[in-house]
């Protein structure tokens, strides 16, 4: 059966809770989409709960005060739960068990954003030889090619470093376009052979933690809104959520022709199809 547009306005009644993903839905990158604050005011006024469910490594905190200074209400949305604040509540429960107080941690992040171990009795470190934990929580594409963390990754790897992705996007949103994620460094590390340990979307535990934010509503009541096909539409599918494909983001222009074949290829198929995120 061929993907069908619809509205918003014609579905979201159907459902008790929203889960909207960040970039490729709100953001273009740093940029908004024209009219996504104002339509994410709307789907609030029918007085249903929304919460943003991004694969940012950054924290909760500045992902919320990043949507703020571009206009977006924060009445509108109960917060953002970021794969980076599901990672630092996970990261709190091992520090002391699987990993030593004090373990020195080599973090790769965008904007130095060191939000990622604050609170923690971790250090950081710039040397990988010394590094008991490799945390990858961003990528900085448009200022090194892949072969600049190849290098750093080929010592974890044969250190046998155990690694943190916290940023699963194999493809990030920028002003000059797509570029490679966080998630492809991670990747390079699992093809060196290091073993990498994934949160965010599609992976079932920040769908578990967003969920009971939301008030533990039946899954199928709640529309999982994104842009990407093996993050969004996948991870929500297999948490037993309805799902809404954007044609913004990262296959912004793709056919629908194209869509349906990269759904496939991913296994999953949304419910709905929407050209972009408005209400």
């Amino acid at each position: 059966m061929a993907f069908r547009e619809v509205d918003l306005k014609d579905v979201a009644e159907n459902f008790d809770a929203f889960l909207i993903d960040q970039f490729g839905v709100l953001l273009n990158g740093p940029e908004i989409y024209p009219g996504a604050p104002e339509a994410l005011a709307r789907l609030a006024e029918l007085g249903k709960p929304i919460l943003l469910l991004s694969n940012s490594g950054k924290r909760s905190a500045p992902n919320e005060h990043r949507l703020a200074q571009r206009g977006f209400a924060r009445d509108a949305f109960l917060g953002v739960l970021s794969s980076g604040e599901a990672a630092h509540f996970a990261l709190q429960e091992t520090v002391g068990n699987t990993l030593p107080h004090g373990a020195r941690v080599f973090l790769i992040a965008r904007d130095e954003d060191r939000s990622a171990i604050d609170g923690l009795d971790l250090s950081l470190t710039d040397q990988m030889d010394e590094a008991d934990l490799l945390l990858i929580a961003g990528s900085e594409a448009e200022q090194y090619k892949l072969e600049h963390y190849e290098a750093l990754l080929k010592i974890a790897a044969e250190r046998c470093v155990p690694c943190w992705c916290t940023n699963p996007d194999k493809t990030m949103l920028t002003k000059t376009g797509p570029m490679y994620g966080a998630g492809r460094i991670a990747m390079l590390y699992e093809e060196l052979g290091g073993q990498v340990e994934w949160f965010g979307k599609p992976h079932p535990p920040i769908y578990q933690i967003a969920l009971k934010k939301l008030g533990n509503p039946m899954p199928s009541k709640v529309l999982c809104i994104g842009d990407s096909p093996e993050h969004d539409i996948r991870g929500g599918q297999d948490a037993g959520c309805a799902t809404a494909l954007v044609r913004t983001g990262i296959h912004e222009g793709e056919t629908i022709a194209g869509l349906e074949a990269i759904c496939a290829r991913h296994k999953a198929r949304p419910d709905f199809l929407l050209s972009r995120f408005a209400y």
